[in-house]
């Protein structure tokens, strides 16, 4: 089953934004499926979220 998602506001200047929506359309991404990939990134690079390793999204290996 998926997790159930958060929702916030964020607040980014026009120019910050201009790139991110640029950057997400050449990934073929709506900014905010761009936002949780470079988020989901980011945790993991930190090593504070485990990769998946099963090739299920959402889903951590046992």
């Amino acid at each position: 089953m998926a997790a159930e998602k958060k929702s916030f506001v964020l607040r980014i200047d026009g120019q910050t934004f201009a790139a991110l929506e640029k950057w997400a359309s050449d990934d073929f991404r709506s900014v905010n499926g761009q936002l949780e990939w470079l988020i989901d990134k980011a945790l993991k690079d930190a090593g504070r979220k485990k990769a998946n390793t099963n090739g299920k999204k959402g889903e951590e290996k046992p």
